[in-house]
């Protein structure tokens, strides 16, 4: 994993479409803003976990035949 430090108001930007800047800083969270082509889903990863888990269909158990 790449860690990068950043102050209020820095960015960093992915892949040449994707800028992420740190918003503000209060205590111990960070707001972060997200610039990225409209077509480019972003989500909180628990969002995305979420939705992975209703994409996948449940694993059946292995049959005792």
């Amino acid at each position: 994993m790449l860690v990068l430090s950043r102050k209020k108001n820095e960015s960093i930007v992915i892949n040449d479409d994707i800028t992420v800047v740190v918003v503000e800083i209060r205590g111990d969270k960070v707001r972060l803003g997200v610039e990225a082509p409209k077509e480019m889903p972003v989500h909180r990863k628990e969002v995305f976990d979420a939705i992975n888990r209703l994409k996948k269909p449940p694993e059946l158990p292995p049959s005792s035949v």
